[in-house]
C-alpha cells in the first residue's frame, strides 16, 4: 500500500512574516526556492501514482524545484480562504479583537468578507483523500500545497475533526508522510526536510 506525501511550499515573504496567505499568489523567496531544491533527492525511491499540486505559483514552483512532475493541479488543495484576514498576522487580528485569536478556534473573518470555515476545507480535503485512496494500490500520491490545508487534510486522514489540524505544525519547505500501520491510517513521518 502506498503513502501520501504532503509537501508544504517553500518560504514566501508572507509565510516568513506570518501573514495569512490564501488567494494572494506570492512567489517563493530565494530561501524558499533553496528549501524546495534540498528536497530533490528525498523522493527518488518513491513511485508516484499521482502528483497533485495547488494551482498557486508557490506550490507549483516548489514541486518543480523538488523534482516532482505534477500529474495535475487541484483546486481542492488551495489554502484556506481567510477572507478579510488575508495578508494579516495572528498578532494583528488578536490585537484588533482584544484577545488571542486562532483560526483553529475562532475560524476566519465573519461579515462582509467572510472566509471559509474549517468544515468547508474539511469537505474539500475529504474529496482529495477520496481520489487518492484508490491510487495507493499503484504507488504513492504527492500533494504539494499550503500549511493549513495540508494540516486539515492530515487530521481528516486520521479520522479527526478539521480543527485537529492545529496539532500538526508543518513549516514552510517541509513534508509529512501519511501511511498505514496494521492497515489503519497513521502518521508515518512529519516535518521532514
Amino acid at each position: 500500500m502506498g503513502e501520501i506525501v504532503v509537501l508544504r511550499h517553500g518560504q514566501t515573504e508572507w509565510s516568513l512574516s506570518g501573514q495569512h496567505t490564501s488567494v494572494t499568489d506570492l512567489p517563493l523567496l530565494p530561501e524558499g526556492e533553496e528549501q524546495a531544491r534540498r528536497l530533490r533527492g528525498e523522493f527518488g525511491d518513491r513511485r508516484f501514482a499521482a502528483v497533485w499540486v495547488s494551482p498557486r505559483l508557490r506550490a507549483r514552483r516548489t514541486a518543480e524545484l523538488a523534482g516532482l512532475t505534477p500529474t495535475g493541479t487541484d483546486e481542492d488543495l488551495v489554502e484556506l480562504d481567510y477572507g478579510g484576514y488575508e495578508g494579516r498576522t495572528t498578532a494583528e487580528i488578536s490585537e484588533e479583537m482584544g484577545r488571542t485569536w486562532s483560526v483553529w478556534v475562532d475560524g476566519t473573518v465573519p461579515g462582509a468578507t467572510p472566509g471559509e470555515t474549517l468544515a468547508d476545507v474539511g469537505a474539500r480535503v475529504d474529496r482529495v483523500l477520496d481520489r487518492s485512496r484508490p491510487l495507493l494500490e499503484d504507488g504513492d500520491v504527492a500533494l504539494v500545497a499550503h500549511g493549513h490545508v495540508l494540516r486539515i487534510l492530515t487530521a481528516r486522514w486520521l479520522a479527526l475533526e478539521p480543527r485537529a489540524g492545529a496539532l500538526f505544525a508543518l513549516p514552510a519547505g517541509s513534508y509529512g508522510v501519511l501511511g498505514h500501520e496494521h492497515a489503519r491510517p497513521a502518521l508515518t513521518g512529519w516535518g521532514l526536510h
